[in-house]
């Protein structure tokens, strides 16, 4: 629970909203980085009805549905560089260790 509650940067979301207190007190942040990378790059690189997709793609089509001065676009646009760090380490590590 607390993995999927912290994905994809959502503590600044909350912090947007003004929850960041509670979502830090109810789902504290994992230790272990490489898991929580691997959620980011499973939800950045996955549209909403389930294809492949790159991640700079899914923050464009993210901008697009909420609109840039929107809560999320707004989010979003903070969260895109830990975003894009995160995906590039997943794909850093997959290159590493190919099948």
């Amino acid at each position: 629970m607390r993995l999927v509650a912290n994905h994809s940067l959502a503590l600044l979301e909350a912090e947007e909203r003004g929850l960041q207190g509670e979502l830090e007190a109810e789902f504290p942040l994992l230790d272990d980085h490489r898991l929580v990378d691997a959620l980011v790059y499973c939800d950045m690189t996955t549209t909403p009805d389930g294809k492949g997709t790159s991640a700079e793609d899914r923050l464009e089509e993210i901008m697009e549905r909420y609109g840039a001065d929107s809560l999320v676009g707004r989010f979003i646009r903070r969260a895109s560089p830990g975003i894009l760090a995160a995906v590039g380490r997943v794909e850093a590590a997959l290159a590493a260790h190919p099948r």
